[in-house]
């Protein structure tokens, strides 16, 4: 199989001459050659269906192409959609902010009349984790940053809260679970459910240690706080592989494991939280007991159902607020761990900061508007969520090209490409690319069962011609029936095969 390029200057490309062809037939290039080659190793590529360009973005020369119209489904390439969506709506510096509220103040006597409001902001960074993102950097307490609103309550003198804990979501509509999200993948972490309201990314970690051979295995979990209740029937095993089932109830807060768990094999369950803004108003009532301030009233929680819904009037006093790390470093960590809770959040809240509500369709018809905005034709994209978690979205490479060139040409450039993995440096490409001199890839990764993509930036910051402009490209493989490490191989071939070719010219300036 041939594939059709585009570009005049890969004759150029090849160092060798290509082998003679028929006399009036195009001469295959050096790059033709070398996925012809990739193809014949990977047969499982060949038999499904793959799309790839590649431009330099310094003249707009396209230099690699085929079935670039075509739409696949994109995996966690979804997310360099959603997340410049929010850097071109949002800027860099935007923050969330997260508020403790009552009705009334305070008394002299340190008692708060009625009961304590934690509001939800689509905040994703309630959590232990290390802003901004480095990679391996030790997590903190997982729920230090809720702590810090407590403390904040206990700093104000506050002693006793004669009325509930109310968790409230509102700022979005709740919709916790994207059409097209499968059933397995909304038990643990990566398919947390989506709400206004996010506490250590809406998921809790249960481990089970081996004990000795027939007894129960040890069970602990982070963070702790009584929200789950959970029935260890898991045994320890001398020898084998160990195997846990899970079986929980319709509310989510009770849990049954049995199974067994070999000496040598400890387990660890990173399970998704069914109710985000209940699990945070427990939490929060938990660290407030800790420090000694009474809570006499329980649990409650508020969602928003419909978009018509009219809104509640809200709280007149604030109590406590804690401000979430800039744009910038969230996008950073949702693009370089592919963090699909947090993509989901950043597309929700340019819908809700444009002063549409903060529903899942009005977000996407934001993103939608934009795209049209770059030109995309509307037969380019259709999409579901905003992680690609869903098996729903479909979009094609030149679409995905829009969206690498306005970022790349637009006024958040160094921003946005700070929030990209690096190839054998860090986030999901920390281990490809690895000890390549061919140059430095910057790029999101997209994985499914049967789907692999990667689409981003090929540069060479060390090559003769400093400062120049990088190769864009986005490459989708779907519907291979092979491991993803097959896949993977030959997108990571054809980059190999771009990098061959000459260096771009000298980097354009950003576009105004």
């Amino acid at each position: 199989m041939r594939l059709p390029l585009l570009s005049l200057c890969l004759a150029a490309a090849s160092a060798a001459q290509p082998p003679p062809a028929e006399p009036g037939a195009a001469q295959p290039s050096r790059l033709e050659l070398r996925v012809e080659e990739l193809m014949k190793q990977h047969p499982a590529v060949a038999q499904g269906a793959w799309g790839a360009l590649a431009i330099d973005l310094a003249t707009g020369q396209v230099l690699f192409q085929h079935n670039s119209t075509h739409t696949f489904v994109p995996a966690s390439n979804n997310k360099l959609y959603s997340t410049a969506l929010a850097l071109n709506r949002l800027g860099p510096e935007y923050r969330f902010t997260t508020r403790l509220l009552a009705a009334e103040p305070p008394g002299a006597n340190g008692t708060l009349p009625g009961g304590l409001i934690l509001e939800g902001s689509g905040d994703p960074s309630l959590s232990g984790r290390a802003w901004p993102y480095r990679r391996n950097a030790p997590a903190g307490p997982p729920l230090s940053a809720l702590d810090e609103l407590a403390a904040q309550i206990q700093a104000r003198g506050i002693r006793r809260i004669r009325g509930p804990i109310t968790g409230d979501d509102r700022a979005y509509l709740y919709e916790p679970i994207p059409p097209g999200w499968a059933a397995d993948d909304t038990l643990y972490d990566y398919g947390a459910p989506v709400s206004a309201l996010v506490l250590h990314d809406n998921y809790l970690t249960v481990r089970l240690d081996p004990a000795r051979p027939g007894e129960l295995a040890h069970l602990s979990v982070t963070p702790e706080t009584g929200y789950v209740q959970f029935t260890n029937r898991v045994l320890t095993t001398a020898s084998g592989p160990s195997r846990i089932s899970e079986l929980r109830s319709s509310d989510g807060r009770s849990l049954e494991l049995t199974g067994t768990v070999a000496l040598n094999s400890p387990v660890s369950l990173d399970l998704a939280i069914t109710d985000p803004a209940r699990y945070a108003a427990h939490a929060l009532r938990d660290l407030l007991l800790r420090r000694g301030i009474a809570v006499e009233g329980g649990i409650e929680v508020r969602h928003r159902y419909s978009v018509t819904e009219a809104p509640a009037a809200p709280a007149a006093v604030e109590l406590a607020r804690r401000d979430s790390p800039p744009l910038s470093q969230l996008i950073q960590a949702t693009n370089k761990l592919s963090q699909n809770l947090y993509a989901e959040l950043l597309l929700r809240e340019t819908a809700r900061a444009a002063g549409v509500y903060g529903a899942r369709r009005a977000a996407l018809g934001q993103l939608s508007a934009w795209l049209r905005s770059l030109g995309a034709p509307a037969a380019g994209f259709s999409f579901s969520d905003g992680s690609g978690l869903s098996r729903l979205a479909l979009v094609s490479p030149e679409t995905t090209m829009r969206v690498l060139r306005a970022l790349y040409e637009g006024p958040h450039r160094e921003v946005w490409l700070d929030s990209l993995p690096i190839g054998g440096e860090d986030g999901t490409l920390a281990s490809r690319f690895k000890s390549w001199t061919g140059g430095r890839v910057r790029a999101k990764t997209g994985t499914l069962t049967h789907v692999t993509a990667l689409s981003g930036y090929l540069d060479f910051p060390n090559g003769p011609n400093p400062g120049a402009a990088p190769i864009a490209f986005s490459i989708m493989v779907n519907n291979a029936n092979s491991s993803a490490a097959g896949s993977r191989a030959f997108i990571d071939g054809l980059i190999q095969a771009l990098a061959g070719l000459p260096q771009p010219a000298q980097a354009s300036p950003p576009s105004p």
